[in-house]
């Protein structure tokens, strides 16, 4: 049950999901929000609720995702795109320092200045707010802090959606993480026949609630509400609920490792659209003339035989030790790192996987819970 429905709950009809939007903007944010793009639900921005995905429903499956347009007049009847908030707090480029020639020969380092635009985005999943707060963890951590994603991070709303139409990849259920936001947001949106249950969990959704044409939800409204997520919590898929940490640990040499490796094509697609991978890679990038050199910083992924090079030497050269360095990390390793799995449930690593390779599945394998 979505939070607040258990004290008092609020809705917001169907046709008034604009006014929303308009008070978030006047408040001096830009609207981020799902769009039709690609063949692909994907956050661009938005200023009017017609760029919203109404009436669209997905079908995923390992190695699929389709999008079918329908009469339906929900805008978030679908489960997540490609897409979720890292590219909005962690770039996928950025110049980290940047040395300058002087006339007399002596290098001068400076930060780039990159003053955080105020984003507010709309439609975001429970699962997609879990994989923010892991990546908060690693970013925000106390003497460490990347000041580049502090400052994203610092001017960033979320506006969630429950889900109330789970993907048939997903298993967020089994991890914890959904289908339904309990933390993590300003305010948040459970979409039902004529409308949406709405509540606010911080102090600025607080105040753009009272702006808005809300009235008290009836019975029948929460009851709906209620029942739509119940149904989205029964998942096919889910993952082991043992210690996996334990359990991928004590089976490195299983064979399914190299069974995987044998349709794994080291793309690097589950890592890019993963919400919680942050490896990357630094570079110089020198100008032409010698005057000034930019360190920058790109997404990578531990599919990549160069993210492991040190030395001469390329520590996981085979795709079997790269998958199995990505899956032991993310569901076993990370539980050392951050307490916690650094797997939300979300599905996309299934769907957006060229050959279909199934985590759930293969998980479930190694540790001895289903015959090859």
């Amino acid at each position: 049950m979505a939070k607040g429905m258990d004290q008092q709950s609020y809705y917001l009809k169907r046709d008034a999901l604009q006014a929303l939007l308009d008070v978030v903007n006047a408040r001096g944010y830009q609207c981020i929000g799902p769009t039709l793009h690609d063949n692909c639900i994907q956050y661009q921005p938005i200023s009017q609720v017609t760029q919203l995905p109404q009436g669209l429903h997905d079908q995923q499956a390992p190695g699929l995702y389709r999008l079918q347009q329908t009469d339906d007049p929900r805008y978030f009847a679908w489960a997540n795109g490609p897409q979720a908030l890292k590219p909005y707090v962690f770039a996928s480029e950025e110049v980290l320092w940047r040395s300058d020639r002087n006339e007399d020969g002596s290098l001068q380092f400076t930060r780039p200045d990159s003053p955080a635009q105020k984003l507010a985005v709309v439609g975001v999943r429970a699962c997609d707010i879990a994989a923010l707060y892991i990546q908060d963890k690693h970013f925000l951590q106390a003497a460490y802090k990347d000041p580049y994603y502090a400052s994203r991070r610092q001017h960033l709303v979320i506006i969630a959606v429950n889900c109330t139409h789970p993907a048939d990849t997903c298993f967020c259920a089994s991890t914890g993480d959904g289908p339904c936001a309990t933390y993590g947001y300003d305010v948040a949106l459970t979409e039902i026949t004529d409308g949406f249950l709405i509540d606010a969990r911080s102090q600025f959704g607080t105040e753009i609630l009272q702006q808005l044409p809300i009235e008290n939800a009836s019975a029948t409204q929460i009851q709906e509400a209620g029942n739509a997520l119940s149904a989205a919590a029964r998942q096919q898929r889910h993952l082991p609920a043992h210690d996996l940490n334990q359990a991928l640990f004590a089976n490195l040499d299983h064979p399914q490792w190299a069974d995987i490796a044998k349709r794994c094509l080291s793309c690097g697609n589950c890592t890019s659209v993963c919400p919680t991978c942050f490896c990357h890679s630094e570079s110089d990038r020198a100008a032409l003339d010698g005057k000034r050199s930019d360190h920058v910083r790109l997404w990578d992924s531990c599919f990549n035989a160069g993210h492991s090079y040190i030395h001469g030497i390329t520590i996981r050269a085979t795709t079997t030790q790269r998958y199995r360095q990505w899956l032991t990390h993310k569901l076993g390793s990370w539980h050392d790192q951050y307490g916690r799995s650094g797997c939300v449930g979300c599905g996309r690593c299934i769907s957006w996987c060229p050959v279909g390779i199934d985590l759930t599945r293969e998980v479930a394998i190694i540790c001895g819970e289903e015959q090859r």
